[in-house]
């Protein structure tokens, strides 16, 4: 009798640790597309990042001739970095391919896209930055969607209450 074949390191999924997630991204935007980009970091950085120190809240990516970059995040100073650490605010490279961008910056040009990051994780121990096409809410839209996602819990509470019975 064969045995089964064991899964490599490489066949297994590797887990994520999410260190900042923008929650306020689908209350305030409808998500047209997501993408996945590497983020160009500091040593100072990236231990901030693995503490869990970051805020994407206000950040956005602004795509120049040299690439993409991610502006207005905010990762705190690593306190033991000494003299040798980054600037909270600064401008962080995106690790995207070329038609990747041209696509991003052709379609955030026209009128009310922007891309934003949702997400900044680890797999693989490398830093990795979800950030997606979107498009702004109205007032209406969000209070249709607080309607709707009202209506759903109401729904979903008296499913389960009937069940108890």
């Amino acid at each position: 009798m064969a045995k089964p074949a064991k899964k490599s390191a490489k066949d297994a999924k590797p887990g994520e640790l999410i260190v900042a997630q923008n929650r306020a991204a689908s209350y305030n935007y409808h998500i047209l597309e997501k993408h996945e980009a590497g983020l160009v970091l500091h040593g100072t950085e990236v231990k901030a990042l693995r503490e869990g120190k970051a805020n994407i809240r206000d950040a956005y990516v602004d795509f120049k001739p040299n690439g993409a970059w991610l502006v207005n995040a905010h990762i705190a100073q690593y306190l033991p970095g000494g003299p040798w650490n980054h600037e909270p605010l600064g401008s962080r490279k995106l690790l995207l391919h070329k038609n990747e961008i041209h696509k991003l910056s052709g379609r955030s040009e026209s009128k009310g896209l922007t891309v934003i990051p949702l997400r900044i994780y680890f797999r693989n121990s490398i830093a990795k930055v979800e950030i997606a096409l979107v498009q702004g809410k109205k007032v209406w839209d969000r209070r249709a969607d607080e309607r709707t996602k009202e209506a759903r819990r109401e729904v979903e509470e008296s499913m389960y209450r009937n069940r108890r019975r």
